[in-house]
């Protein structure tokens, strides 16, 4: 289910479509969501097959002073939306948690949630309200930032802590092509070292999250909305809701 949903497109490194996994009986729909590094790399053709996979709306979680400019000019018919995830202006967080390997871990993901969900709210809402078509949502490197949303998205859609792991140690496989790409050591290494000597793993950390936290209140608590809820899952689901209790539901 995972090296099928990769896309490789020429320019981007870390790109998979969300389509596919179960969300209690359904499952979320190819085309509806997309994750990716990001796009400043992208080539003519790697335009192209974004936009024949159904993207119309990318939505940037970069800081300001990240972005740069396109290789190539990405399609005027594209809407882009910077929704910056991170709040690097608040240092006292930043100090802590972006000094060592743990930041590019999900052990920051949750005191990030708690700190400051209005942010992921702003990230949710922008996905479950933009316009017809495919949403694409990137950050740097498409693990941590992108990670973090994905893990978000798929649990506020009933999809398993189990698949939403899944997915997302599914970047380890995909960076270290872009690393190559980019003359940079690879990362991944020290990561899992760092991770073990904690005795745990990515996987299990995204688990942890999302079954013993909660989620749905914290984003509730950052102005999240029913209706934006059920706006994302008419987006992913095809405009059905699961049978049964809402699983997001802390």
């Amino acid at each position: 289910m995972g090296t099928e949903r990769h896309l490789d497109w020429p320019g981007c490194f870390n790109a998979r479509d969300l389509g596919g996994l179960p969300a209690g009986p359904l499952l979320t729909r190819r085309g509806a969501l997309v994750r990716s590094d990001s796009l400043d790399g992208l080539t003519a053709d790697g335009w192209s097959a974004l936009w024949d996979h159904g993207v119309r709306t990318i939505i940037d979680l970069r800081n300001e002073d990240e972005r740069g400019p396109d290789r190539v000019p990405r399609p005027a018919a594209l809407t882009t939306v910077n929704v910056p995830l991170d709040v690097s202006e608040d240092r006292e967080f930043w100090n802590v948690w972006a000094s060592g390997a743990q930041f590019g871990t999900p052990l920051y993901y949750w005191p990030h949630l708690e700190r400051f969900p209005e942010r992921s709210v702003a990230v949710l809402q922008a996905i479950a309200h933009a316009g017809p078509g495919g949403v694409l949502f990137h950050c740097g490197i498409g693990r941590d930032r992108a990670g973090q949303v994905t893990m978000l998205v798929l649990h506020l859609l009933g999809v398993s802590p189990e698949a939403i792991a899944a997915d997302y140690e599914l970047s380890a496989v995909r960076l270290p092509r872009r690393f190559e790409a980019l003359g940079q050591p690879d990362q991944g290494p020290e990561i899992a070292a760092h991770l073990a000597e904690r005795g745990t793993t990515a996987g299990e950390l995204i688990v942890e999250l999302v079954t013993t936290h909660d989620v749905r209140g914290t984003l509730c608590r950052g102005g999240l909305q029913d209706e934006d809820v059920d706006a994302l899952r008419d987006r992913a689901l095809g405009g059905l809701t699961p049978k049964g209790p809402d699983p997001s539901r802390g």
